[in-house]
């Protein structure tokens, strides 16, 4: 029994998207990569941050439970877990209206029959000046943060894995990894939307560096390319969705920030990476160097 548990792999994927501000035009690219996804053997898809909308957070927030709703509806229609990366949402977890206008940034999982499992609440805020278009990032003055780590139980082939959920700039952030991994996790789900300047000096490193701290997998998706704003503007984020393994090797990766034909031949509007994660060799490399039981400082 102990080696069939062992042996049991969870093929994970991870989506690359291009959202832009049209609701409707983001929800049919997720449900067409949810679908594509699970027929290529996929047990959890992991959508991007901001998956439903890039900007207009307060208009979208405004339909975060029929988003959720819909999003629970693809789990459920194709018997996946699905994760969307995040969404903003008018209220906390206890359901008390968000004070001082602001909203939370909100990562939910659903299980294959549509039951939300989890949510969590994005603890780390976007704070920084980057030499781009935009130049300063203040995500606190849209968003409140998140106080909570959640861990998430994912039921596969009658036996239960554990998902530690975080979200872009958490990445940079190594004691929520530790913390995660303390608390029981096998894998980390970092879903996010990296400017193309942050995420080229920055994205694969924190990637791989969070798996190397927690021995995890780490599923990074990623939003990429260039995103139109009503107002004028645009952002570019950098893409390169990329799933880790636990040693910080890097198992599979989509090399580009736009959906090109070179690597995009079908011409989709979404990019999806996969990986499987195999728990034997994972706890293997726990073994071999125990980095848990070493730990002083934590």
């Amino acid at each position: 029994m102990n080696e069939h548990i062992n042996n049991i792999q969870l093929t994970v994927a991870a989506i690359q998207m291009n959202s832009q501000q049209s609701i409707e035009d983001n929800l049919s690219d997720i449900k067409s990569a949810i679908m594509d996804a699970r027929a290529q053997g996929a047990q959890l898809v992991v959508l991007p941050e901001n998956c439903c909308s890039m900007g207009r957070q307060f208009a979208t927030a405004e339909r975060f439970d029929a988003l959720s709703a819909t999003i629970a509806e693809y789990a459920r229609t194709y018997g996946i877990y699905v994760l969307a990366g995040s969404l903003p949402c008018p209220y906390r977890p206890d359901g008390m209206i968000v004070p001082d206008g602001r909203l939370r940034q909100v990562s939910l999982l659903f299980a294959p029959d549509g039951t939300q499992v989890a949510r969590y609440d994005k603890i780390h805020l976007f704070t920084a000046t980057v030499a781009d278009k935009q130049g300063s990032y203040n995500e606190a003055a849209t968003f409140e943060p998140g106080t909570q780590t959640v861990m998430a139980a994912l039921e596969v082939n009658d036996d239960v894995y554990q998902l530690g959920m975080m979200v872009c700039f958490d990445l940079r952030f190594p004691a929520l990894a530790q913390r995660l991994r303390q608390a029981g996790a096998e894998l980390l789900s970092a879903p996010s939307a990296f400017t193309y300047l942050t995420g080229q000096a920055h994205w694969s490193l924190l990637l791989q560096a969070r798996a190397l701290d927690s021995q995890c997998m780490v599923i990074g998706a990623a939003q990429g390319g260039e995103h139109a704003y009503k107002d004028g503007h645009k952002r570019q984020t950098w893409g390169h969705t990329t799933i880790s393994a636990y040693d910080g090797t890097v198992m599979s990766s989509y090399n580009d920030s736009e959906l090109t034909p070179s690597l995009n031949k079908d011409h989709k509007n979404y990019a999806l990476v996969l990986a499987t994660l195999d728990r034997q060799a994972q706890n293997q490399g726990r073994q071999k160097m125990p980095i848990f039981d070493c730990h002083r400082l934590a």
